[in-house]
């Protein structure tokens, strides 16, 4: 027997009286803000703390004599539990569910269960941790023999379908795990039930299964269900699906046998308003939308999600990529911490068809690379080959890394972070990174893990650019980071960084400190920016068409370009109700419109329709602009920059580090920007090695553009002492 327990708990936090609530619940979101996070940044940092849940409850004579067992979804971060003021559990990872046997803690009538959560270490400032009991919580009441769960939280029932060659039929392999005195397990498939003997505490059994329907994706999604009994009335159930995947060098991911493009975003699980205290209804919101975009997959980072989001992700199709919290720094003194967590991810999830791959890491050697990270990194890939030989492991490499470091070849297949086109460079060097990589590695699998722009809705611009922070520049960013992956069926899946924007105390940047606004829609999840459509143009089948820059009403030039997103072959324009232009294309249409007052603009196509306002004005409303964009236009002429026959910024890095003199004024004024994007990034900063492929492309910028990547860090004055520097060294003939 489940019973729900999330109501009727006393919440108590420091000296403050005990509070009343219902799980889940997130802590963090009580703490007075600090003004700084550990790398200085001004954000607003979520500090954690220590904090006890108290519940009192019945048991009755009827339960005595049961195995009774609390069932925490997750807790972060580091938790014990008492009954009856007695220890019973203490569980140290915050994303993982796991279970405490109360059994002989409790007795007849009122009992008190307590748990205490230590999260006053500071917590990570890459994103909002959380703290408390912040996901639901139940208890089970089931017989002495019943199925285990004290193997590293798993369900006590594994499943594991394997298809002939034609797909047509599959042999069912399932597997139980059993506590107490039993003598055989009855697994039941369909109208199917047999009985396999306990041994050990183990049963197993195998079904043939004809006529298979394929679980295949957002194509058709389709679910078996498995259930298993004991004499004792103990049951437990699971989902499963019939799927084969592959993964090839030149056509990607195979899913059943074909090639299956996959194109999604990754996700965080935190929520403006409520930190990581989600119920059922904002999972099933945050899917709504990777649904709506027309995603066929999710990255799940940077921990194990809910288990109701992963059991999402089999209901509707969506592939997904799951991984453990290792992420930017290795601590030699963590590799426990990291292989407990990956057995729990794997034995957890082994039954969810929408898992298609084991992340060992994201970004790992951005602090560096050792022996030991090495090391560390072979005994992950070994246990999840040990614990599933059914998948893949995988890795997010950071854009630092060299392409041709063996770390990078360590998992089975292997995707890659980058940010040209943000970070650094231009966007088109991400083609020409894929193309090289490639073109060296024919024989690799590779994917796009992570890219992205930061967008604050509130920015917008007639002519957006790299650093502004607009809507508009996230939009024509992912245009054409989208026709990149379209134009490569070699690239296995493209995870989009991020679905939605998330708490990141390490950033205050583009308006909104202790964010990452890299996110296709809103923290609230109520704003879709322009750059969601384009996805939608590309990935869905419904119907629709999306007029950008409803956001940019306020418009001082006299001809305004009207974009439109849509994945119909025809879009027709009318201004004020009147048919201004129609146009033939392929999900953009661009139309130039002359304005002078008040505009109403209508994009049709079919039955589909959207509509905008926005007006002539005589100046640029400054609230579309960042503050501190002046950083964009350091000189009010070009001819203050450039001195005929000297060096200048709009010269390219490779060629200023090709001459001795200005290469030496170069890195004289540099090492000052060094060292203070080590002390604003911290870890990101430190040891970090630019290998020489990266390097090559960097030099094709110039020390203009380069400069620009760097942000609030780069100030006029400091650009000017660089080019004035740069004037005084003659050019060679």
């Amino acid at each position: 027997m489940i019973r729900n327990w999330n109501e009727g708990w006393l919440f108590y936090r420091g000296d403050d009286a005990p509070v009343p609530v219902c799980l889940p619940h997130d802590a963090m979101l009580l703490e007075p803000r600090d003004a700084k996070c550990r790398n200085g940044v001004n954000s607003g940092y979520f500090p954690g703390g220590k904090y006890t849940y108290e519940k009192h409850f019945q048991i009755s004579s009827e339960d005595l004599g049961q195995f009774i067992a609390v069932c925490f979804d997750g807790v972060y971060q580091n938790c014990t539990v008492s009954v009856n003021a007695k220890r019973v559990g203490t569980h140290f990872y915050g994303f993982t569910p796991f279970e405490v046997d109360i059994s002989q803690a409790v007795h007849v009538g009122e009992n008190v269960i307590r748990v205490f959560v230590d999260n006053s270490l500071e917590p990570n400032c890459r994103w909002y941790t959380g703290s408390g009991i912040y996901r639901p919580v139940h208890l089970l009441v089931v017989p002495t023999a019943h199925f285990a769960l004290d193997y590293h939280g798993a369900p006590g029932l594994r499943i594991t379908p394997v298809l002939s060659a034609d797909l047509k039929t599959a042999e069912i392999h399932a597997e139980a795990w059993v506590t107490g005195t039993a003598q055989s397990v009855q697994f039941t498939l369909g109208e199917e039930t047999l009985s396999a003997a306990v041994t050990d505490g183990k049963a197993e059994g195998t079904f043939k299964l004809e006529n298979v329907h394929l679980w295949d994706g957002v194509n058709d999604p389709y679910l078996y269900k498995m259930q298993a009994t004991l004499d004792s009335g103990d049951a437990v159930e699971a989902n499963f699906g019939c799927r084969t995947i592959a993964f090839d060098a030149e056509k990607g991911f195979i899913l059943n046998g074909r090639p299956y493009r996959l194109c999604g975003a990754a996700r965080h699980q935190d929520r403006q308003g409520l930190g990581n205290a989600l119920t059922e209804k904002e999972h099933d919101e945050d899917m709504a939308l990777l649904r709506e975009m027309g995603a066929n997959t999710v990255r799940l980072a940077h921990y194990q999600h809910a288990q109701y989001f992963y059991d999402l992700c089999d209901k509707y199709g969506l592939v997904a990529w799951a991984e453990i919290p290792y992420i930017t720094e290795h601590m030699p003194e963590g590799r426990a911490n990291t292989l407990s967590q990956m057995t729990e991810l794997v034995v957890q999830n082994y039954n969810h068809p929408s898992i298609v791959c084991w992340g060992l890491s994201n970004e790992i050697t951005g602090s560096g690379k050792t022996e030991d990270l090495v090391e560390n990194h072979k005994l992950l890939n070994d246990l999840c080959h040990k614990l599933d030989a059914t998948r893949p492991t995988t890795m997010a490499h950071i854009f630092m890394l060299d392409a041709n470091d063996p770390l990078v070849f360590l998992p089975d297949i292997r995707s890659y972070n980058l940010y040209y086109g943000w970070y650094v460079g231009e966007w088109d060097q991400n083609d020409a990174w894929f193309d090289e990589f490639h073109k060296n590695h024919p024989d690799a699998v590779i994917g796009l893990s992570e890219y992205g722009a930061d967008a604050n809705p509130a920015y917008q611009s007639a002519k957006p650019a790299k650093g502004d922070w607009s809507e508009g520049y996230q939009a024509v960013y992912h245009e054409h980071m989208l026709k990149m992956w379209a134009d490569r069926p070699y690239i296995w899946a493209m995870h989009c960084w991020n679905m939605f924007d998330f708490g990141a105390d390490g950033r205050d940047e583009g308006g909104k400190p202790g964010q990452n606004q890299k996110g296709l829609v809103t923290f609230d999840r109520k704003t879709k920016k322009d750059a969601f459509y384009i996805y939608k143009a590309y990935l869905s089948k419904e119907p629709f068409v999306h007029i950008c820059g409803r956001r940019y009403a306020d418009r001082a030039e006299s001809e305004t370009e009207i974009k439109v997103y849509s994945n119909q072959p025809r879009v027709t324009l009318f201004v004020d109700g009147k048919e201004f232009a129609a146009q033939d294309g392929d999900k953009i249409f661009k139309f130039t419109v002359p304005i002078s007052g008040e505009h109403t603009i209508e994009a049709r196509s079919g039955a589909c329709s959207d509509t905008i306002a926005i007006r002539k004005v005589d100046k640029p409303n400054p609230a579309y602009v960042k503050a501190g964009g002046e950083v964009v236009n350091w000189f009010d002429r070009e001819d203050e920059i450039v001195k005929e026959g000297y060096f200048s910024i709009k010269d390219s890095m490779g060629d200023v580090k090709a001459h001795p003199q200005a290469s030496a004024v170069l890195n004289e004024l540099i090492a000052t920007l060094q060292a203070k994007a080590a002390a604003a990034y911290g870890d990101v900063a430190k040891n970090i090695q630019i290998p020489e492929s990266m390097q090559r492309m960097m030099d094709k910028m110039s020390v203009e553009a380069t400069l620009k990547q760097m942000g609030k860090l780069v100030t006029p004055a400091f650009v000017h002492e660089l080019n004035a520097a740069l004037n005084q060294v003659k050019k060679e003939g």
